[in-house]
């Protein structure tokens, strides 16, 4: 996975948008309720090296991926209850990381209002028990 794979996977969820409020280098991904303001469900500087990329987790999830996966670990700077860390150096297979992003944009569009939900045509949860 490279900087313009999470890019477009980011960019392809309904109603995200890439912003850079703590500068140039730092690609902030959210999805805006209307009339409210937007929220963040992935952060990256997509030309780091090593990529990495932070996302919004289940807490239990979130704890069970680290103890599974040595390329996540709690986000740096982030609340590392609801934010992994998530290394793109190869290890972990695409479909997973990109499984994790929609997962963290579930999560957020989740906490936003129903109307919301519907104008972006989000049909719930995808994960069980969700």
């Amino acid at each position: 996975m490279d900087g313009a794979g999470l890019r477009a996977i980011c960019l392809g969820l309904p109603g995200a948008f890439e912003d850079f409020p703590f500068g140039p280098e730092a690609s902030v991904f959210k999805v805006r309720g209307r009339p409210g303001p937007a929220k963040m469900f992935a952060l990256a500087d997509l030309g780091a090296e090593p990529l990495s990329i932070s996302l919004k987790c289940e807490p239990e999830l979130a704890l069970q991926l680290r103890a599974a996966h040595p390329e996540i670990t709690g986000a740096y700077h982030m609340n590392k209850t609801h934010w992994n860390g998530v290394l793109c150096n190869g290890s972990l297979d695409d479909g997973m990381i990109r499984d994790m992003i929609e997962d963290s944009y579930d999560l957020v569009v989740a906490g936003l209002p129903k109307r919301d939900q519907e104008a972006l045509g989000w049909a719930g949860l995808s994960r069980e028990g969700g």
